[in-house]
């Protein structure tokens, strides 16, 4: 790899690699042995180092800790059968890790960092990406504010990480979800679309009362009217009535634009798959309910890729999804997207970054 800023490295004395159990990996669980970190000073990124995997010291001041200025993302790496490193999209990640920066007020990370950053940091933890199917390196970058001060205003200061964790299945068996018609993920004009911290602790409470109610998840509905779907739990959601992909459309800036939605949509189209970017009413769900017509109910995103969905709750009716047979399209997109991953099936769309082993 040819790099263009310096990378200082020190790798930790005492490795967790021998003490982990591979076969048995609950997601973001075990964390690998090094982190990379670069910090804003000066109006400049600066420090680019990696180091073992350690606790932080933050002020109890921390500007992060007290007003939220945080921003994440979350991209996963394979192994293919040479024992080459395969990344999925990590430049889509990078660009939209800057558009969530942009809206939380916090400079942007410049490609070459990220890059540069995340590759190295493989390089150096390549013994911990999973060699088994379905299984993964999870990637987790994010930027938060490190100034000490009282104020509300943006900081001056900020802390660039990324660490990963070997992980499995996220989900061990298709999700039961319930319409949400009363709180709020999101509203036109805040943060929906950037992949701020915040955003995940409004959503935790809701979903704590559907869970209780024995659902996995949310089916998020519109702040303003609660008439139309727009996510499911922290995932995009999809659904394929009478033939027709369906999915709410990420131009109103409440809906995160996933980078496996995308990937989705790009190979429904591609398989002439007729595709609607629309909003889909709550009313519309219950009447394709009814009458048989949803053949197919699915979420997509990094953790999960696709979750199926089984049953879903609206107006406090359960109705449960007949089984798909097994050339449904989320079967299908599910086994074309993990043999690009896992370098099985060629990546003629650009979305594989690979470190030769």
């Amino acid at each position: 790899m040819n790099t263009t800023i310096d990378i200082q490295i020190k790798q930790t004395d005492h490795s967790k690699l021998p003490g982990t159990d591979f076969e048995n990996l609950s997601f973001g669980q075990i964390m690998s042995d090094h982190m990379f970190v670069a910090d804003y000073k000066n109006g400049e990124w600066q420090d680019f180092r990696i180091e073992p995997y350690a606790p932080l010291l933050l002020n109890p001041a921390n500007a992060t800790l007290h007003y939220g200025q945080s921003v994440f993302e979350g991209l996963k790496a394979y192994k293919d059968g040479d024992n080459n490193v395969l990344i999925f999209r990590p430049d889509a990640n990078q660009r939209r890790l800057n558009e969530s920066a942009d809206r939380l007020c916090i400079p942007q990370i410049p490609e070459e960092i990220f890059m540069e950053g995340l590759q190295k940091l493989l390089e150096v933890d390549q013994n911990w990406i999973p060699n088994k199917p379905g299984c993964s390196l999870y990637i987790r970058p994010f930027i938060f504010a490190t100034d000490d001060y009282l104020g509300i205003r943006p900081s001056s200061s900020y802390k660039f990480m990324i660490f990963t964790c070997p992980v499995g299945h996220y989900y061990a068996k298709p999700v039961s979800v319930k319409v949400e018609t009363k709180y709020t993920r999101a509203a036109e004009g805040g943060t929906g679309q950037a992949k701020a911290a915040g955003n995940y602790a409004g959503s935790l409470y809701p979903a704590l009362l559907a869970q209780k109610q024995g659902y996995d998840q949310l089916l998020w509905t519109d702040g303003k009217e609660h008439q139309y779907i727009e996510e499911s739990g922290t995932m995009n959601v999809m659904f394929i009535i009478n033939g027709t992909l369906i999915t709410a459309p990420t131009t109103k800036g409440t809906i995160l634009k996933g980078i496996t939605r995308d990937s989705v949509l790009t190979l429904a189209r591609e398989s002439e798959l007729r595709v609607e970017e629309r909003f889909l009413s709550v009313a519309e769900l219950k009447e394709a309910l009814d009458a048989g017509t949803l053949q197919e109910a699915f979420g997509t995103g990094t953790a999960a890729t696709i979750a199926h969905i089984q049953r879903i709750n609206v107006a406090d009716q359960d109705y449960e999804l007949p089984e798909k047979p097994a050339d449904s399209f989320s079967y299908r997109v599910l086994e074309i997207l993990d043999a690009i991953k896992y370098g099985k099936q060629e990546d003629s769309h650009g979305w594989i970054t690979k470190i030769l082993s």
